[in-house]
């Protein structure tokens, strides 16, 4: 299946609003700084949604003095669209006066739907009976669905140093669940969700997890909004026990490593980036869409040229490396990037083994930025895979 996400900015106008500068208050008594509200009014299509229309703002501001604070920033996204579904999400990443905590939070409500291919990394577009699975589609799949998501986690800084440490409550609740395909004879297979789930002992229409992190940060980027240089790095145990009103006990472990090589000190944006992304099921069993799958990292930036949940199982690797640079000779408004990536998914259920099949896509971009300050910066990108798949995508800041 060919995904496609169009983002058209009416006129395409860009409204950056300061609101909270208070430079008329003694520097003891200013909270919140150089407030910058970006509204984004956003109409897009994809086949899984029909047309969206709706808003897609973002804030950048500083919690404290920006000498010695990090910035801050949120991201959110409300639609509706023409199969009636809406999509609410609100995304924050803050750092607390001298960057002492750091509050992540992810925020969602969803009635929408998308297809899904099945587990593994071999799973095709066109649906079939699944070699691996006798009786179970494979292939492309649509499911309807209602998310909702909580995820809040806090870091405190450990003394002076550039590591964070602590701990997040997660909880996801799938519901009004509905699988189909238009596919002759579709009748006599069972869905690849269904087939998953009641093998494994969980609802088909609705589960919960619920869960606590323990988290450790490295944060080294000299901006997290849209970095030159430095590193970030994440490491995160999740456990998700019955008593916590998860609806089976299991774990997970995630890491998350970006590294920012500067090739120019005259022109900062001049750069390459590097990612690394994992996630693996540590012990017992997750629902079907709580398995780790591509896309849905907290931003879903994971798998330009793929759609959201191309690919899942109960392990993932996915890395990715791209090239930044400025478009103008003396100015920072315009930028370009090449970029290339590859995921690899293994599942029990199939036994397909992690690194079996590596899917890689490849692609360009245009970045326009409309705060020099904050680097707040609109990115384009257009992404191409294997068997088709490709895919248009429009974000605030950078992929990464």
């Amino acid at each position: 299946m060919k995904a496609v996400l169009l983002f058209l900015l009416p006129a395409m106008i860009f409204c950056s609003v300061s609101l909270a500068s208070q430079d008329t208050l003694p520097p003891q008594e200013k909270r919140i700084r150089d407030l910058r509200i970006v509204p984004l009014p956003a109409v897009a299509s994809n086949p899984a949604n029909g047309w969206m229309f709706g808003f897609a703002p973002s804030a950048t501001w500083y919690m404290g003095d920006p000498e010695d604070t990090r910035i801050s920033n949120f991201v959110g996204n409300f639609l509706y669209t023409t199969k009636k579904q809406w999509i609410f999400s609100f995304r924050s990443n803050i750092f607390l006066n001298q960057n002492k905590w750091i509050l992540v939070g992810d925020w969602r409500y969803f009635i929408t739907s998308q297809p899904t291919f099945g587990l593994g990394s071999t799973a095709p577009n066109i649906p079939a009976e699944n070699p691996n699975q006798a009786g179970v589609w494979w292939g492309e799949q649509q499911m309807d669905f209602s998310l909702f998501r909580f995820y809040e986690t806090v870091l405190k800084r450990i003394g002076d140093s550039k590591f964070y440490t602590g701990v997040g409550y997660h909880f996801d609740k799938h519901s009004k669940i509905n699988n189909y395909t238009n596919e002759a004879g579709g009748t006599n297979l069972a869905f690849s969700h269904d087939a998953y789930n009641l093998a494994k002992g969980f609802s088909t229409d609705s589960y919960v997890l619920s869960g606590f992190t323990m988290n450790l940060i490295m944060e080294n980027r000299d901006n997290p909004t849209s970095p030159y240089e430095r590193n970030f790095a994440l490491l995160s145990y999740k456990v998700n026990p019955t008593w916590l009103g998860s609806d089976q006990n299991s774990s997970t472990l995630l890491f998350d490593y970006r590294h920012y090589i500067n090739l120019s000190e005259r022109r900062k944006r001049h750069l390459i980036a590097f990612w690394g992304y994992g996630n693996f099921l540590v012990s017992g069993n997750l629902p079907y869409m709580n398995l780790p799958s591509l896309g849905w990292d907290m931003f879903g930036r994971t798998g330009r040229a793929y759609a959201q949940g191309r690919f899942r199982g109960e392990s993932m690797v996915y890395t990715e490396a791209e090239y930044r640079f400025p478009l103008q000779q003396n100015k920072e408004t315009f930028g370009g990037t090449v970029f290339v990536n590859a995921a690899s998914f293994g599942s029990r259920t199939t036994n397909e083994q992690l690194f079996t099949q590596i899917n890689p896509g490849y692609g360009v971009g245009l970045r326009v930025m409309i705060n020099k300050r904050n680097r707040t910066t609109i990115s384009a990108d257009y992404g191409i895979g294997q068997k088709g798949n490709s895919g248009f995508y429009l974000n605030v800041n950078e992929s990464f």
